[in-house]
């Protein structure tokens, strides 16, 4: 079954998902809609009081639900309770919100945008950018964010022609690359952005972001000159491209005195650009 991870935004709040390509369906996290839909600050205790409920009253619904795993606070994978569209349907008629009718629209817009996006790869871009300017990022970071998108994409199909495993072989790749030109491994650098469980990525000033994704496209073509068959073989080929991007930082750093790897997370970021615009009023 081949998955894809995807942040979905409703009311500009984040749901895990995760489209299954075979299936052609997208399942999402129950607790991330139950805590969209009731503004409950624990979720989690809300959707255990739900399922007993629904238990006594003969439902099958909780019975019938998976799991699957995805990304949680701490940053690690857990099994989560997942629903698809028709079974999100059901349980919001469990549910009473006044979020419930539009949080319906929202699955079947979701669901027409994602048959649309399969068949013209450009709308996904179109889509992503959308999502973005919905959470406040700026136009110009947006696009550097996007081209990000692309040169990872280029490097995971080149790890995946070259054997390397989706997970943790894709995780270990990701993290020797991330230190090799930024000195810090992929954990490190979010506990040094206080970040939990959001995308370290979408925290990166433009020149974060920029060095990430020259240390990702020079590993890219690294290993397609290179042909690596072994995992180690990648690890090598890992570390030197993100050497490469490193050296370029220092002599950045050593040009302006300034430190590239910053705190600045993208919370940062959006409290700048909204006090720029209040003090040019």
């Amino acid at each position: 079954m081949t998955k894809e991870t995807a942040l979905n935004f409703f009311d500009q709040k984040q749901i895990r998902s995760l489209w299954d390509k075979d299936k052609e369906k997208w399942y999402f996290s129950v607790v991330d809609v139950i805590e969209v839909l009731t503004d409950s600050p624990r979720p989690r205790k809300y959707w255990s009081a739900l399922k007993r409920k629904l238990q006594a009253e003969g439902s099958e619904l909780s019975h019938k639900l998976g799991q699957l795993k995805m990304q949680a606070e701490d940053g690690k994978s857990r099994l989560t309770d997942v629903a698809d569209t028709e079974q999100l349907f059901r349980l919001i008629q469990s549910i009473p919100s006044p979020k419930a009718e539009p949080f319906k629209q929202w699955l079947a817009k979701i669901g027409y945008e994602r048959i649309e996006e399969s068949q013209d790869p450009e709308k996904t871009m179109d889509r992503a950018m959308a999502d973005y300017l919905k959470l406040g990022y700026s136009s110009a970071w947006i696009n550097q964010r996007l081209k990000s998108i692309e040169v990872r994409k280029e490097l995971t199909d080149e790890w995946e022609n070259r054997g390397v495993e989706k997970g943790q072989e894709f995780a270990t790749l990701t993290d020797i690359i991330t230190q090799a030109w930024s000195g810090k491994t992929v954990k490190q650098y979010k506990n040094f952005k206080s970040l939990k469980n959001e995308s370290l990525r979408d925290n990166m000033t433009n020149l974060e972001l920029v060095l990430h994704m020259l240390a990702e496209a020079t590993t890219t073509e690294i290993s397609k000159e290179n042909n690596p068959i072994t995992f180690d073989d990648n690890k090598k080929i890992a570390k030197k491209g993100g050497e490469i991007a490193g050296d370029t930082r220092k002599k950045i750093e050593q040009q302006t005195g300034k430190k590239i790897v910053s705190k600045q997370n993208a919370k940062a970021v959006k409290e700048a650009i909204r006090a720029k615009k209040l003090n040019n009023k």
